[in-house]
């Protein structure tokens, strides 16, 4: 844990890999692409910045032909934030950096409003994070799978009513929730399976509307730990807050929940 942090930190440690890293959360880019918002460094220096993130698990690239696509990996940022500020305190920091931000506003002549509504509209995103887990790779997809509702958080079922959730690893199975006889939700269709090394599926994973979404889990062994890789993209009349929430969900399933349950099983 104390080397994973040494990594993150000396990640951020570089103004221009901060800026890396605010410029992808907006977006996946392109080597090139990023090479074009910094034309103060050259190409060199931009691939050297990219590797020192790609070591502190920060970023994760994805070849596209001959095109190398890089992704903001906010998992370790996310296991920061949850050594260091507990569940209390987040409502507190949160409270003031809106007041920071009504103020800096006011400063520069803008108004201090909430934000307006969220408004529908055919857009696009994918979300690449990538989890390291002390554990072998049958373990990790065993939990993913047969014990999901062990360690799955978020709920469909109505407020103050329990249900239970399972995930049939096969191809047609489903990842359903329960809670009557009769009544429930399904979070996904499985539509290819190669145990245990990856799962996909279909499915709206709480959106709702003219929505197509498809995750994909792909389990690589690292010596006696699993490098857990996870794509999700959707299309469709998405709310402008729902890669957000997403990203931020993920980050709290896989790299919080999932990764707890299973290295507390292994110890």
């Amino acid at each position: 844990m104390e080397d994973e942090l040494s990594t993150v930190f000396k990640a951020l440690g570089h103004p221009i890999r901060r800026r890396i890293l605010d410029s992808l959360k907006h977006s996946a880019k392109t080597t090139g692409e990023l090479n074009e918002l910094f034309p103060e460094v050259t190409r060199y220096a931009i691939m050297k910045h990219l590797t020192i993130l790609e070591e502190g698990n920060l970023v994760v690239v994805r070849r596209e032909g001959k095109y190398r696509r890089n992704f903001l990996n906010a998992v370790p940022l996310q296991k920061v934030h949850n050594r260091w500020v507990g569940k209390y305190m987040q409502a507190n920091a949160n409270s003031l950096l809106n007041l920071q931000s009504v103020v800096e506003q006011s400063k520069t002549g803008g108004e201090g409003r909430m934000p307006e509504k969220h408004e529908s509209q055919y857009q696009t995103f994918q979300i690449e994070q990538e989890i390291y887990i002390n554990a072998p790779r049958e373990q990790v997809f065993k939990a993913l799978t047969e014990s999901v509702s062990d360690w799955w958080e978020f709920r469909l079922a109505p407020e103050g009513v329990s249900s239970e959730l399972s995930l049939n690893p096969t191809p047609g199975g489903l990842f359903i929730e329960k809670w009557d006889e009769n009544a429930g939700a399904v979070w996904g269709n499985v539509y290819f399976v190669n145990a245990p090394e990856e799962i996909r599926l279909h499915g709206h994973l709480g959106m709702q509307g003219a929505v197509n979404s498809a995750y994909t889990y792909r389990l690589t062994e690292k010596g006696e730990s699993t490098l857990l890789q996870l794509s999700h993209s959707a299309s469709g009349i998405l709310q402008e807050n729902w890669e957000k929430a997403h990203t931020e969900g993920w980050q709290h399933l896989l790299g919080t929940l999932l990764k707890n349950y299973v290295e507390h099983q292994t110890t």
